[in-house]
């Protein structure tokens, strides 16, 4: 394997690592109330079912575990929260506060049409079937 090809396919694997925890930190504030959020949400509502999708799928991707169809779910949580909370206050994401859904999306859609990477329980699984 050539070295740069060793280095993209574990920085990726960082990458993902890196972005399913921080993911998973909204869902510990919404679900527990934890991180500095005063009080957790109410899990029947929309706001509490989004913190149940960011934690258990950010923390499916941490672990490269059934990768691609968590982050395929929690990039479309993402476009869904960018249009109902961000967008009515204006177009740009600089201009509505929507910077962070909008590379979240794109970041999760880009980890579910590439998979888990080298590091991951995905592969793991895989290597013992």
């Amino acid at each position: 394997m050539k070295l740069a090809s060793f280095v993209s396919e574990y920085s990726y694997s960082g990458m993902r690592v890196v972005s399913g925890f921080a993911f998973a930190s909204h869902g510990v504030q919404k679900v527990f109330g934890g991180f500095g959020a005063d009080q957790p949400a109410e899990l029947m509502s929309l706001l509490g079912f989004a913190g149940i999708v960011e934690l258990v799928g950010g923390t499916l991707i941490s672990l490269g575990l059934y990768t691609t169809f968590s982050a395929f779910l929690a990039s479309g949580q993402m476009a869904v929260a960018y249009f109902m909370a961000h967008q009515p206050q204006g177009f740009l994401p600089i201009v509505n506060g929507g910077e962070l859904a909008v590379l979240y999306c794109f970041l999760f859609l880009y980890i579910a049409s590439r998979g888990s990477g080298a590091v991951s329980l995905d592969r793991l699984l895989r290597g013992l079937r």
